[in-house]
C-alpha cells in the first residue's frame, strides 16, 4: 500500500504555469520510496486519463509524453518523498484532473502509457487554465 496526495492544481491563464506536488507515504508493501514508477496522468473533462510523463524515483531516469515535452518537467525530492510536476505554456486543452500514480519497478519501461498498470492514484487536482 502506497498514500499518494496530489495538491498544487489551481486556475491560470494560457501562458501560465503551475507546479503541481504529489506527496507519497504509508510504504507498507515492503518496498521503500526508491523502487516505483511514478506518473503524472491528465484527466481532461469527458475522456479518459492520458499519461504526461513518469519517473524511476530510484535512478532519476524520466519519460514525457511527445505532446508536452518542452512545457512539463518531471522531478522529485528524495528527502520529502514527494514528486513535481512543472507545467509551463500552459494551454485551455490543459484543463483537467491530474493524478500522480505509482507502480513497483519492475521490467516493464517506466512510461505513462497504460493507466491500468498503476497499483496507487492519488485524488487528483484540479488543473483549469482559461483563454
Amino acid at each position: 500500500q502506497v498514500q499518494l496526495m496530489d495538491s498544487g492544481g489551481g486556475s491560470v491563464q494560457t501562458g501560465g504555469s503551475l507546479r503541481l506536488s504529489c506527496a507519497a507515504s504509508e510504504f507498507t508493501d515492503g518496498y521503500t520510496y526508491g523502487e516505483y514508477c511514478v506518473a503524472w496522468f491528465h484527466q481532461a473533462p469527458g475522456k479518459t486519463k492520458e499519461g504526461v510523463a513518469a519517473i524511476w524515483t530510484g535512478s532519476e531516469s524520466k519519460y514525457y509524453v511527445a505532446s508536452r515535452k518542452g512545457r512539463v518537467a518531471i522531478s522529485q525530492d528524495i528527502a520529502k518523498n514527494t514528486l513535481y510536476l512543472q507545467m509551463d505554456s500552459l494551454k485551455p486543452d490543459d484543463t483537467g484532473i491530474y493524478y500522480c500514480a505509482a507502480r513497483r519497478r519492475g521490467s516493464r519501461p517506466c512510461q505513462p502509457a497504460n493507466p491500468g498498470e498503476y497499483n496507487y492514484w492519488g485524488q487528483g487536482t484540479q488543473v483549469t487554465v482559461s483563454s
